[in-house]
C-alpha cells in the first residue's frame, strides 16, 4: 500500500501532466500548477525540487502512458503484418488518445523543449528512439519468419514509418483537422503491404 506522501505525489504529476504538455515548459506558470492541483506552491515543492524536475515527472508519466499503449498493440497474437495493422489502427485514433494528456507529448515537449529545456528535448529524443526500437523489433522478426522482406534495415524502415506518423500527426494538431492524421495512416497501411510484399 502507497503512503499519503506517494499517493499526493502521484496525484501531482497526473494532474499537472496534461497541463506541462499542453502550455509547455515556459509557458506553464505556478498558478498554472496549484490551480490545476488546488495545493501551494509549498506544496507542490515540497514533493519535487523545482518546476524542472516536476515537468520531467509529467513528461515521464504521459511517455509511460503511451510506451505502454504501443506495447499493448504490438503485443497482440499474430504474425509480424498483424502487429503493423494494430499499431497503425492505434495511430488512426492517437488524437483521440492523446486528449486527455493534451496533445502528443513526443510532439508537444519535443518542440517546446529544444531550445529551453535540454532535459526534457532529450527525454523526448529518448522516447522517439525507444518507439521506433519497438517498431524495428516486430519488423525484423517478421523478415526471420520469412513473412516479407524489406528494402532497408528493420530500423530504418520503422524511422521512415515513424517520421511519417509523426509528420500526419503534426500537420492534424497544427490544423485541428483529424483527417491528415486517418487518411496518412490508412495509406500506410496499403503502402506497407505493398513495399513488404
Amino acid at each position: 500500500m502507497s503512503t499519503k506522501a506517494e499517493r499526493t505525489t502521484a496525484f501531482i504529476i497526473e494532474t499537472v501532466a496534461p497541463v506541462f504538455n499542453k502550455h509547455g515548459y515556459v509557458g506553464t506558470s505556478m498558478s498554472d500548477l496549484t490551480d490545476a492541483t488546488n495545493l501551494t506552491k509549498g506544496a507542490l515543492y515540497g514533493n519535487f525540487e523545482n518546476k524542472e524536475a516536476l515537468a520531467l515527472a509529467a513528461f515521464e508519466y504521459n511517455r509511460s502512458l503511451l510506451l505502454n499503449a504501443i506495447d499493448e498493440h504490438l503485443s497482440i497474437e499474430g504474425n509480424a503484418m498483424a502487429k503493423i495493422e494494430n499499431l497503425l489502427d492505434f495511430y488512426k485514433k492517437y488524437d483521440i488518445f492523446t486528449m486527455k494528456m493534451g496533445g502528443c507529448p513526443i510532439l508537444n515537449v519535443g518542440i517546446d523543449a529544444q531550445h529551453n529545456n535540454k532535459l526534457l528535448a532529450a527525454a523526448a529524443k529518448e522516447t522517439i528512439k525507444e518507439i521506433e526500437g519497438k517498431i524495428a523489433l516486430v519488423f525484423e522478426n517478421g523478415i526471420n519468419n520469412g513473412e516479407f522482406k524489406l528494402p532497408v534495415s528493420p530500423l530504418q524502415f520503422s524511422k521512415q514509418l515513424f517520421t511519417i506518423i509523426q509528420g500526419a500527426i503534426s500537420m492534424a494538431t497544427i490544423t485541428k483537422d483529424r483527417k491528415y492524421l486517418l487518411n496518412t495512416v490508412t495509406y500506410l497501411d496499403v503502402l506497407i503491404k505493398r513495399e513488404l510484399k
